[in-house]
């Protein structure tokens, strides 16, 4: 493998890495690429199979699976596969078929890989042909996206197919049916939103999502889940990476690659923890105790080492998401990892970025944009007006219920002479930064520029004339919305003697 891709006519796209990076140096080869990810699925699918059949002739149905070192078979029990009443196997057929099933399909997906391994173009092209679909480039952010949204449509699909085989195929085991269980198929599930979406904020159970009891509640969330995944892989494959995306994400492979290991990381401490405190979804019959890691007799139940295992590769698959995230972006930054220097060294230390996801989405910027300082088309004293009357209609709040004279008959003048000085205080203030900075005789050096993360304020607004007219109307609105507010307290016995 390695010698093929030596000669390949692509050997300068080659990174200079050693055996241990893996696909490392197949980064910039995409039908290579290809052909080791069809490599990889075909040999998982080869474990699976294997495993499977290697647990079905260790199998003694006469015993709990959960003491015998299982941990395959247990999760086919749970769809309801060869299980009888009280958990009891009782047709070890389904398993054999299975096992077979994925044998046969890692011969399938080890071909396709040798072929793009070794005989397949090096570099897919992109274009409209139907290998040219599979191809991409990194920085193209709106092939990455389409990607992403097939991937979302699959696992929306995936979701959907459990769904199917809770109603449809045969039913799933349901701990709580009959006496210790039985399988049966869920004709209703919840479909109920309000329900589904509660276990998110720990309303079910201060497990979360792991406090669901019922598999009704299972499968309904199945069914949320697969449509929104598989709404949000069609919304990914007609749109376009939002602004926000552009100056926060970084597009290339080492950093598609972090991505996808926080999000295995993610989800296998979701898993272990699952594993560990639900019995509806895992079983005691097929997983072992609640809450334990052993059996009564001190051997390693299943799900002790469900547990154990997605939390050390849990932590595993962080690591790398850390360590790729930082070649990543230090890449992106200009910081060469074989010379250890910084290539491209920041041109204006006075340069600042302050962007986060937060205050440069678009959403954010769109709200901001609305705010009366920024929008379009008002003039000075406008803008100074609607500022003033706001923040003068919610000062004087908390003046009459914090202050000195709260509880007495005064408490609503004492609040609105409060709030009117204070605004009269920031009127100054406000005049003196004007003073300061939109006089040109005092603008000697240049002021420091950052990286736009709000709109910006109207040119309109920049000059000492425009801005006076601003602090007037600041003044003469903070104090008219002080006094506003004012007649509304003093008149909240008439409101609701009209509510009467």
């Amino acid at each position: 493998m390695t010698a093929v891709i030596s000669e390949s006519p692509y050997s300068e796209k080659i990174p200079q890495v050693g055996w241990w990076a893996g696909n490392a140096r197949l980064v910039n080869l995409s039908g290579k690429l290809l052909g080791a990810h069809v490599a990889h699925a075909g040999l998982i699918v080869l474990w699976a199979g294997a495993m499977t059949l290697f647990e079905l002739s260790r199998l003694q149905p006469d015993q709990a699976l959960y003491g015998q070192g299982l941990i395959l078979l247990p999760h086919l029990a749970t769809l309801g596969f060869g299980v009888g009443d009280g958990g009891q196997i009782v047709d070890t057929y389904p398993y054999f078929v299975i096992g077979v099933l994925h044998l046969v399909s890692s011969t399938v997906l080890g071909a396709g890989g040798l072929y793009h391994a070794l005989l397949g173009p090096d570099v897919l092209d992109d274009n409209r042909t139907f290998a040219g679909f599979f191809g991409y480039d990194w920085k193209d952010s709106e092939k990455m996206t389409t990607i992403l949204g097939i991937h979302l449509i699959l696992l929306g699909i995936g979701a959907l197919l459990l769904v199917a085989k809770g109603m449809f195929w045969g039913g799933l085991f349901d701990p709580w049916a009959g006496s210790g269980g039985s399988v049966r198929v869920i004709a209703h599930p919840t479909l109920n939103p309000v329900r589904i979406f509660s276990y998110l904020v720990g309303a079910q159970g201060a497990e979360g999502l792991a406090a669901v009891d019922n598999l009704e509640d299972v499968l309904g969330g199945h069914i949320w889940v697969g449509f929104l995944c598989i709404a949000g892989g069609v919304w990914h494959i007609f749109t376009k990476p939002f602004d926000w995306a552009h100056r926060i994400l970084i597009y290339s492979g080492e950093a598609y690659l972090s991505y996808s290991l926080g999000a295995i990381a993610y989800m296998g401490f979701l898993a272990a923890y699952f594993v560990s405190v639900n019995n509806t979804v895992y079983p005691e019959a097929f997983y072992g105790p609640l809450g334990s890691l052993e059996t009564s007799t001190g051997l390693v139940s299943s799900r002790g080492w469900l547990a154990s295992f997605h939390f050390v590769l849990g932590i595993l698959f962080l690591c790398g998401h850390i360590w790729h995230a930082i070649r990543a972006r230090g890449v992106a930054a200009g910081f060469d990892f074989n010379k250890g220097d910084i290539i491209r060294p920041m041109s204006n230390p006075q340069v600042g970025n302050l962007a986060t996801p937060i205050n440069s989405s678009d959403f954010s910027l769109q709200f901001l944009s609305n705010l009366p300082i920024y929008r379009r088309g008002l003039s000075p004293l406008s803008r100074g007006l609607e500022i003033g009357m706001a923040h003068g209609y919610f000062l004087i709040g908390p003046f009459v219920k914090l202050g000195p004279l709260r509880d007495t008959e005064v408490a609503n003048l004492a609040g609105l002479v409060a709030a009117s000085l204070l605004v009269i205080i920031l009127t100054v203030c406000l005049s003196l930064y004007g003073s300061v900075t939109y006089k040109k005789e005092l603008q000697t050096f240049p002021r420091p520029s950052f990286t736009a993360t709000v709109p910006q304020v109207p040119e309109s607004l920049q000059n000492v004339d425009a801005w006076s007219q601003f602090t007037g109307g600041f003044l003469v609105g903070g104090i008219g919305g002080a006094i506003f507010a004012y007649f509304l307290l003093n008149s909240l016995s008439v409101f609701a003697s009209l509510s009467l």
